[in-house]
């Protein structure tokens, strides 16, 4: 038996939920990160982050929550997320966001679609799909962002490494609601 509608719409709505997250910090970023190459990095994806965020929230409304429904992940996972949110460092944030959390997040996009059932969840498959054809390009605008500030050298060389590991071992990202109260008709 696959995902439940509700089941279901948790998971789209902590996507969401992360989405946003990330955006407000590479948002909250940008006027205190020095080098302009950076700027620019983190301004471009916050839209790509913003854009990902419409197309989940507005499904969460399709699968019968609220519209923008946004779920808070596990503690865990939210652990995870506000330690990557609260570096410092230029090539800290570059290397948490990029190297350590985008490719924990790719990978839970992908069990979802695993998880999934392709025909009865399709407009959520599509979605997915379209996020993830966006992070190949995320990922290579970073490595130029490197190419261009090869001068920059990290305060924490292994600061991705850990914001990786923790998103990882963070184990279930979503918080499944407890399903619904049905009441016997009389």
């Amino acid at each position: 038996m696959g995902l439940t509608i509700r089941q279901k719409a948790d998971r789209i709505g902590t996507f969401r939920f992360t989405s946003v997250h990330l955006m407000e910090a590479l948002a909250r970023w940008v006027p205190t990160t020095p080098e302009l190459e950076a700027k620019v990095l983190f301004g471009r994806h916050l839209w790509d982050l913003a854009q990902h965020a419409d197309w989940l929230g507005r499904r969460t409304g399709e699968l019968r929550a609220s519209a923008h429904y946004s779920p808070r992940p596990t503690d865990a996972y939210m652990a995870a997320l506000e330690a990557m949110a609260g570096a410092t460092g230029t090539l800290e944030r570059v290397s948490g966001f990029y190297d350590g959390l985008l490719p924990d997040l790719e990978r839970r996009y992908r069990e979802y679609l695993a998880e999934t059932d392709p025909l009865n969840d399709e407009p959520t498959v599509r979605i997915i799909e379209r996020i993830l054809f966006d992070l190949p390009r995320l990922q290579g605008d970073r490595v130029a962002f490197a190419s261009q500030r090869a001068d920059l050298t990290a305060r924490d060389p292994e600061w991705a490494t850990r914001i990786g590991t923790m998103a990882r071992e963070a184990g279930a990202m979503a918080v499944d609601r407890p399903a619904a109260r049905t009441t016997a008709a009389v």
